[in-house]
């Protein structure tokens, strides 16, 4: 029996993998984690075979993760890498990592990853590998900063369906409790997760927190307009208009060309 571990901050992408695995014999997923420091906490905790490891995770990512490891003297986990970046995967593929999974993941290839978990236990290969795969970090994390501006999204429910959300494309985002809105247009997604961990998603030249709870995409800005109170407001396409925090007026000020206004 394989005992694998699961890391990726989506509940929703862990869910699907419970499920593809659950059809997979001989596999026994042992725990999940949502971050990569709880992922090297579940490590050290419960000896799993293997992980499979997001790479696009907020503060601490997969590649961090697996640099926490190699530093380690304890046995090493097989890594699976899961990655919403296809070209990112195919590029990456020559390293000490087992595989490369591409979200969202099929059960015919998820199968081929076990299979390939299944044949490094039998050689003992996870030692070498984890060495392998900490040398290559600086080219891999190199590769995954090219092409993830491009390819920012996150999968939402929505009518019983799954839903990619392409992040660049959001006008706004509101904070619901456990949850963000994202408003695009005349559609809007809501998305397990909190305004913290989706802006460190979201590209930092693009967006900004005007508020605790609200982001903005700066191109879809259409006026910002200074109260008599002195605080500001902004409109957003479309005819919105958000309050902008005391604490956060210096990327306001900054959308206005007035840094030290």
């Amino acid at each position: 029996m394989i005992r694998l571990l699961l890391c990726d901050d989506e509940l929703l992408a862990v869910h699907r993998l419970q499920d593809l695995l659950g059809r997979i014999d001989g596999v026994e997923v042992v725990g999940s984690a949502a971050n990569g420091a709880a992922a090297l906490a579940e490590i050290a905790a419960l000896r799993p075979d293997a992980v499979l490891l997001d790479v696009e995770m907020p503060l601490l990512d997969g590649f961090d993760v697996v640099e926490a490891l190699a530093g380690t003297g304890a046995a090493p986990p097989l890594i699976v890498f899961v990655t919403a970046y296809p070209h990112f995967a195919a590029a990456a593929f020559e390293t000490g990592a087992i595989d490369f999974l591409t979200k969202p993941i099929r059960l015919g290839r998820l199968q081929v990853a076990i299979d390939r978990v299944r044949r490094a236990i039998e050689d003992r290969s996870a030692r070498t590998r984890i060495t392998e795969l900490a040398g290559q970090l600086d080219a891999l994390r190199r590769e995954r900063g090219g092409d993830a501006i491009e390819h920012r999204h996150v999968w939402v429910q929505r009518r019983g369906e799954t839903v990619r959300v392409d992040l660049d494309r959001v006008d706004w985002i509101a904070a619901e409790g456990e949850y963000v809105r994202l408003f695009l247009g005349e559609a809007n997604y809501l998305h397990r997760e909190s305004l913290t961990a989706i802006l460190g998603q979201l590209d930092a030249q693009r967006f900004a927190r005007i508020h605790r709870s609200y982001i903005v995409n700066r191109d879809r800005v259409t006026s910002v307009r200074r109260l008599a109170t002195g605080s500001y407001q902004l409109t957003i396409e479309g005819g919105t208009t958000l309050p902008v925090g005391r604490s956060y007026r210096k990327p306001v000020r900054g959308m206005l060309g007035n840094e030290g206004g």
